[in-house]
């Protein structure tokens, strides 16, 4: 199963490697050459189709817990001033992304979104110290129940250049539902109450969704 986000792609990577591979069949003699050729165009249709898979998933809402947003690596877990939307200290959970990831953004609470926001910005990489602030990035803040107001930020990278934000000021989401999409690697940031029970450690893998990165 694939994200909506990729169908052009696919389609556009899909007639690519069929028309170069026939070409290739016809023009190119050197069956070592020919059979490279072939097997690079294979392998690079291989990686787009996995970069925008969706598998399926049994999400279970617990609204008193905080889910990873994304697939990846933890790669910060520390205490912050957040001056974009709270203007004090928030806990921050940062996970990292790579090409192989799954790449769907999911809302780690459920709640009404009180916020969305798009920023223009740089393509550092993701885990530049700047990236957070001078990055392209969407901030989305969601107002639950038992947390508050959680905020996680989408993050372009030096890969990164298509951030997809499906949040809407005013709309109920549901918690694990699709957020957005952030086409080829970057990294999420989720801040929140400093009083919050973390439940993951640094270099740990996570799942969107899946993995609960805190809880009361």
């Amino acid at each position: 199963m694939f994200h909506r986000e990729g169908n052009k792609i696919i389609l556009i990577a899909l007639v690519l490697c069929i028309s170069l591979s026939l070409l290739t069949e016809m023009s190119v003699e050197n069956q070592i050459l020919k059979f490279g050729i072939i097997a690079v165009l294979i392998i690079l249709l291989i990686l787009i189709l996995q970069f925008f898979r969706n598998p399926k998933r049994n999400f279970k809402p617990d609204y008193f817990k905080v889910m990873s947003p994304v697939d990846g690596k933890v790669v910060v877990i520390e205490e912050v001033f957040e001056k974009e939307y709270y203007n004090e200290k928030r806990l921050q959970v940062s996970v990292f992304m790579s090409p192989l990831n799954v790449h769907v953004t999911r809302y780690p609470v459920g709640g009404k979104v009180v916020l969305s926001k798009y920023h223009p910005g740089k393509y550092l990489v993701a885990w530049h110290p700047k990236s957070s602030e001078e990055n392209e990035r969407t901030t989305v803040v969601v107002r639950s129940s038992e947390f508050g107001d959680v905020l996680h930020r989408q993050i372009a990278g030096a890969m990164a250049r298509r951030i997809v934000n499906y949040a809407e000021t005013g709309q109920t989401v549901t918690q694990s539902s699709d957020s957005g999409f952030i086409k080829f690697g970057s990294r999420v940031d989720v801040f929140l109450p400093l009083d919050v029970k973390v439940a993951v450690e640094l270099n740990q893998k996570v799942k969107g969704g899946l993995t609960v990165l805190a809880s009361k």
